[in-house]
C-alpha cells in the first residue's frame, strides 16, 4: 500500500479501536463500579447504554456533519470531544456523572466512527480494500471483544477509572496526526437534515428507555407504555421522512438494495445477539464463577483472540469467494457459539465446559466484520458511501443497545443477582436469545443477492460504481 493508505489505516483503524473499545470495556468493571459508585441493575444498564444510544442515534447525523463541513476536520472533532469526555468520566463522583460522561463519549464516537471507513475508503486503492478493511476489521472485532479483558485487566490492578483515562493519550496522539496525515473531502451538494435526525434520536431513545424501565416499573406502567409508543410513532416518522423527503438523512430507497438491506439486517441482530450476551457472561464470571475482573477477561480470551486471526482472513475469503457466504458462515458460528454456552451453563460449569463456545464466537466474530464492510460500501454510490457506513454503525449500534436492553429484561423476569442459580436461571433463557437473534442475522444474510455489486445497486446509481466488477 501507498504511504498515505497506511497513514489512513492506522489512524482510523486507532480511532475505531478506542469507539469499539468503549462499547464494552464496561462489562467486566461492572461490578467494581457498583461497589464503588452504587447503582440498581437498571443504572448499571445505563453505563453501557448512554454510550451505545447516544452513539447510535448520532451516528448518521456524525457522517453528514463529515460529508457537509469536511470529513477530516469532523473526525478530527469527534475525537476531542471523546477524549475529554472519556477524561470526564474517569473523574465521575458517583454513577449520575458517569452516565452523563458516557452519553458526551458516544457522541464524539458518532462523529468519528462512520468517518473512519469513508476515510480509509478513499485513501486505498479499490484493489486492496479488501485487505484494508480486513485489517481494520481485526482491530474494530479485537476492541469489541477484547473490551472485557481490557477493563478487567485495568479494574483489578489499578481501578475502574483507567479503563477511561487510557482513551486520553490515545486520543491526544491521534489528534494532530488526523490533521497532519489525512486528506480533507466533502460530499457534493450535502446538507443537513435536523428533522430526521430529531425523529431518529427521539424514536431510539424512547424505545430503548422503555425496555430498560420495563423490569422495575412494569410492561403496562405509564411511563414505559408512553416511552415505547411514543418511540415507535418517532421511527415511523423517521421512515415516511426518508421516503417522502427530497434529501433526507437516510434515504429509504437505499433498502431496495436486497445487498444494503440484508447486510444492514444481518447487523442489527449479530449486534443485538452478542452485545446482551457479553453484558451478562461478563457479570457472571465475577458474580457467579467468582472469578477476578482480570481472570474474568483471560478466560474470555480465546473469544476475544480469534478476530485477530480470523478477521484478516475474513478480508482475503471476501476478495476470493465473496462476501455473502463469509457473513453467513460467520453469523452462523457465532449462533452456535451462544447456544453452546445456553446448553452448559450451570452454577459451577467448568472452564472446559465453555470453551468450545468460546473458540467458536470468536471465529465468527472475526469473520463477520470485513465482508460486512464490504457488502455496506458496494451496495451504494460512492457519493453516498458515508451515509451508508453511518447507516450500518447506526444500525449495529441501535442492536447493540437493544440487546442490552432485551437480554437484561428476559433475565430479569426469570432470574436475578440473589445467588448463583437465580443468576443462572436468568441467563440461560437470555442466552437462546441472543443465539436465536444471531441466527436470524445469518437468515437475513443469506437473502442478499449472489451476484455483482453493479447488480444490486439501482441502474440510475451505476455509472456512480468505481469497481462494477467486485463481487459480494
Amino acid at each position: 500500500m501507498q504511504p498515505k493508505a497506511v497513514w489512513a489505516l492506522i489512524i482510523t483503524g486507532a480511532a475505531g479501536f478506542m469507539a469499539a473499545l468503549d462499547n464494552l470495556v464496561v462489562t467486566t468493571a461492572l461490578p467494581s463500579i457498583r461497589k464503588d459508585l452504587g447503582g440498581a441493575l437498571e443504572e448499571l444498564e445505563w453505563t453501557v447504554n448512554a454510550y451505545t444510544l447516544t452513539f447510535a442515534v448520532l451516528l448518521m447525523f456524525g457522517a453528514a456533519l463529515g460529508d457537509r463541513f469536511g470529513r477530516r476536520k469532523l473526525f478530527v472533532t469527534g475525537l476531542t470531544i471523546f477524549t475529554a469526555a472519556s477524561a470526564a468520566a474517569a473523574l465521575a463522583p458517583g454513577i449520575e456523572a458517569l452516565i452523563a460522561a458516557r452519553a458526551v463519549q458516544g457522541v464524539g464516537a458518532a462523529i468519528t466512527m462512520p468517518l473512519t471507513l469513508t476515510l480509509l475508503t478513499a485513501a486505498v486503492p479499490a484493489g486492496r480494500r479488501g485487505l484494508a478493511y480486513g485489517i481494520k476489521g481485526a482491530v474494530d472485532g479485537l476492541a469489541v471483544v477484547g473490551g472485557p479483558l481490557i477493563g478487567g485487566t485495568l479494574t483489578e490492578h489499578l481501578s475502574w477509572q483507567w479503563i477511561f483515562w487510557l482513551n486520553v493519550p490515545l486520543g491526544l496522539a491521534l489528534i494532530p496526526l488526523a490533521r497532519l496525515r489525512l486528506d480533507e473531502s466533502r460530499a457534493e451538494n450535502a446538507r443537513l437534515d435536523l428533522p430526521g435526525t430529531l425523529l431518529i434520536s427521539g424514536g431510539l431513545f424512547g424505545v430503548v428507555y422503555g425496555l430498560i424501565n420495563a423490569n422495575a416499573h412494569g410492561w403496562t406502567s405509564p411511563q414505559v407504555l408512553t416511552a415505547l409508543i411514543a418511540g415507535s410513532a418517532l421511527i415511523g416518522g423517521f421512515i415516511h421522512h426518508g421516503f417522502h423527503n427530497k434529501r433526507p438523512i437516510l434515504p429509504m430507497r437505499l433498502f431496495r438494495s436486497r445487498a444494503f438491506a440484508g447486510i444492514n439486517a444481518a447487523s442489527v441482530f449479530m449486534f443485538l445477539g452478542m452485545f446482551g450476551s457479553i453484558f451478562l457472561l461478563s457479570q457472571f464470571l465475577q458474580n457467579v464463577l467468582g472469578h477476578s475482573p482480570t481472570e474474568a477477561g483471560l478466560r474470555m480470551l480465546p473469544w476475544t483472540g480469534m478476530p485477530m486471526i480470523a478477521a484478516p482472513l475474513s478480508g482475503y475469503l471476501a476478495d476470493r469467494v465473496g462476501s455473502r457466504p463469509v457473513v453467513i458462515t460467520a453469523l452462523a458460528l457465532q449462533a452456535l457459539g451462544l447456544a453452546h454456552f445456553a446448553l452448559v451453563m450451570s452454577p459451577d460449569v467448568s472452564y472446559a465446559a465453555q470453551l468450545p463456545g468460546l473458540i467458536v464466537s470468536g471465529i465468527g466474530m472475526g469473520l463477520f466484520f470485513a465482508p460486512a464492510a464490504k457488502l455496506t460500501m458496494s451496495s451504494v454510490r460512492p457519493a453516498e458511501q458515508g451515509i451508508a457506513s453511518g447507516a450500518n454503525n447506526a444500525l449495529r449500534e441501535v442492536g447493540g443497545a437493544l440487546g442490552v436492553a432485551v437480554l437484561a429484561s428476559l433475565f430479569s423476569a426469570r432470574g436475578g443477582y440473589g445467588s448463583p442459580q437465580r443468576f443462572v436461571d436468568g441467563l440461560v433463557p437470555a442466552l437462546w436469545a441472543g443465539a436465536a437473534a444471531v441466527a436470524l442475522g445469518a437468515a437475513a444474510a443469506a437473502l442478499i443477492p449472489a451476484r455483482n455489486a453493479v447488480r444490486a445497486v439501482p441502474a440510475a446509481a451505476r455509472r456512480d460504481i468505481s469497481h462494477p466488477t467486485a463481487r459480494y
